[in-house]
C-alpha cells in the first residue's frame, strides 16, 4: 500500500496556467479585448446547485484547506457532495465537505464529470478498475496492485490495494468512508474478490469523524493473512502485524528492475521490510549471495517466512541499518549491489525545510555508498512525498562526493502504473528511486 497519501495542497503550475496575486493557479481565463482577464458573470447565490461551497482563491487543486475556502451553502453537511464554484462564482466541480477536517473540501471532478452527481464515484470505480485488470493486465504477473489510487483516480481520500481475494481499503475522509459499505459489492464484482478489510489511521480518523467501529463487521469476515504471487515470487501479506498492509505494490516494477543487475553477485538490502528486494535478487536475479538487513522485528520475521515460501537461502540480520552500515565500512566490507529503502524520513513541512531532517537522508545514503564495490550497482529509494525528486538526488550525490566518488546514474523510477498520478496533483509522486553505478 501507498506509504504516503497526498495530504497537501501545494499550487501547481504549467505552461497554461495563470497565476493570481495571491499565488494560486487556473486554468487561463480567455483574454478580453482590451488585455486582461475576462470572467463570466457569477451565477445567483438562488440559483447554484446545493449544497455548494466556493472557494477564495483560483486553483485547480483538489486538496482545499480552510484558507483558500469562501462561503459554503447553509445546508452543506460533513460528508456531502456539493457543487464547487470558483473565486468568480462559475461552477468548476463537485467535492466532498467536511468543516471539521484539516482538508475541509475534496474536488474530486471538473468538467462533464461534475454534472454525474453520485452516480460519478461508480463511475470513476469502474474506470480506475479497468484500467488495471482490463488495460495494464496486472492479472496476468500478480494477484496484489492497487485497485484505486485516492487524487490520482480522482476518489480522494480512498485507497484500495488487492491482496488475491481480499481488497485492503484505507479511508481518510469521512465522504468515503460513508459511501464504501455500498461501494463494496461493486468492487468485489470488478476485482473477483470475496473479502475486505477497511482501514483507519487513528489519528485522522478523529479528524475526520470516521469510526472505525463501522467496519468491525466487514473486518472480522476478512482472512488476518493471504499468501500472493508476483512475476512467479510468492509472498505472505499479514494485515494485523504489517505496516499497513505488510507488502508495497507500489515497488513490484522496481523489485522485477533489480534481478537484472544482481547475478552471480553479492547483493545487501539495507531496510529489507519483508524482503521483496532480497528475494527478486535471489531468485530471478540469480544473485549468490543476499544480505537482508532490519530493525523491525515483526517485519524480518515475515521477510523469513517469505523466504521458506520460497525456499530461498538469504541471509538475514535485525538490526539498524545506520549501525551496520557503519560497523561494516569500518570492517572494509564490500558488495556489488546495495539497495536502501528505508521508511519515510521527512514527516512535515518543517523537517521537509529543516536541515536536520534532509540530513538523514544525506548520512544513510553516505554510509550505504561506501558498502558498493567500485563499478557496482547502489538502488536508493526515498517515499517521503515532502522531498523533490532533486532535492533527493542532491543529497545521494552529496554522500557520493564525499567519499571522493562518483556516480554514473542509469535510471530514476518510480511506482508502477497502477499508481497514477493526476496532472492537478502532482505531489501525490511520493517514491523516488536512483539507480547508479558508482565508481
Amino acid at each position: 500500500m501507498t506509504r504516503e497519501p497526498a495530504d497537501s495542497a501545494a499550487p501547481v503550475s504549467d505552461a497554461s496556467a495563470a497565476a493570481d496575486d495571491e499565488g494560486f493557479y487556473s486554468p487561463t481565463p480567455a483574454p478580453a479585448p482590451g488585455g486582461g482577464r475576462q470572467l463570466a458573470p457569477p451565477v445567483p447565490l438562488a440559483e447554484r446547485a446545493r449544497p455548494w461551497a466556493q472557494l477564495k482563491y483560483f486553483t485547480f487543486q483538489p486538496a482545499i484547506f480552510p484558507r483558500l475556502m469562501g462561503d459554503v451553502s447553509s445546508d452543506a453537511r460533513p460528508g456531502d457532495l456539493v457543487t464547487v464554484y470558483d473565486k468568480g462564482g462559475q461552477p468548476l466541480g463537485i467535492g466532498i465537505f467536511n468543516p471539521r477536517a484539516k482538508m475541509v473540501l475534496r474536488v474530486v471532478a471538473h468538467g462533464a464529470d461534475a454534472l454525474l452527481g453520485e452516480a460519478y464515484f461508480a463511475i470513476a470505480i469502474r474506470r480506475a478498475v479497468a484500467l488495471r485488470r482490463d488495460i495494464f493486465k496486472f492479472d496476468a504477473t500478480t494477484d496484489a496492485y492497487r485497485l484505486i489510487n485516492s487524487d490520482g483516480d480522482g476518489l480522494s481520500g480512498l485507497i484500495v490495494d488487492r491482496y488475491g481475494d481480499t481488497l485492503l481499503c484505507e479511508v481518510t475522509s469521512f465522504g468515503m468512508a460513508r459511501r464504501l459499505p455500498e461501494w463494496l459489492p461493486l468492487l468485489h464484482e470488478l476485482a473477483g474478490t470475496k473479502f475486505a478489510r477497511v482501514h483507519v489511521d487513528h489519528d485522522l480518523g478523529s479528524l475526520e469523524g470516521i469510526k472505525p467501529s463501522w467496519f468491525n463487521e466487514t473486518n472480522a469476515a476478512a482472512p488476518d493473512k493471504v499468501k500472493i504471487r508476483e512475476y512467479g515470487i510468492r509472498y505472505e501479506v499479514d494485515f494485523a502485524e504489517g505496516h499497513k498492509t505488510g507488502f508495497f505494490c507500489d515497488q513490484r516494477e522496481n523489485r522485477r528492475m533489480l534481478a537484472r543487475f544482481t547475478k552471480g553477485a553479492r547483493v545487501l538490502d539495507l531496510c529489507c521490510y519483508t524482503a521483496g528486494f532480497s528475494l527478486n535478487a535471489k531468485i530471478t536475479g540469480e544473485a549468490e549471495d543476499v544480505t537482508a538487513v532490519d530493525l523491525d522485528e515483526a517485519a524480518l520475521a515475515q521477510a523469513k517466512r517469505n523466504a521458506n515460501l520460497n525456499q530461498a537461502r538469504i541471509k538475514f540480520v535485525h538490526t539498524d541499518a545506520f549501525a551496520y552500515a557503519r560497523q561494516m565500512a569500518t570492517n572494509g566490507e564490500k558488495w556489488d549491489v546495495v539497495v536502501l529503502d528505508p521508511p519515510k524520513l521527512i514527516f512535515t513541512r518543517e523537517a521537509a525545510g529543516n536541515a536536520e531532517g534532509r540530513r538523514k537522508y544525506e548520512d544513510l545514503n553516505q554510509l550505504a555508498l561506501s558498502l558498493v564495490k567500485p563499478g557496482g550497482v547502489f538502488v536508493t529509494c526515498s517515499c517521503s512525498g515532502l522531498l523533490s525528486l532533486e532535492d533527493f538526488e542532491e543529497h545521494v550525490i552529496k554522500g557520493a562526493h564525499r567519499l571522493n566518488r562518483r556516480l554514473q546514474f542509469i535510471e530514476r523510477t518510480g511506482p508502477g502504473a497502477d499508481h497514477p498520478v493526476y496532472s492537478n496533483c502532482l505531489e501525490s509522486r511520493y517514491l523516488k528511486l536512483l539507480w547508479a553505478r558508482v565508481w
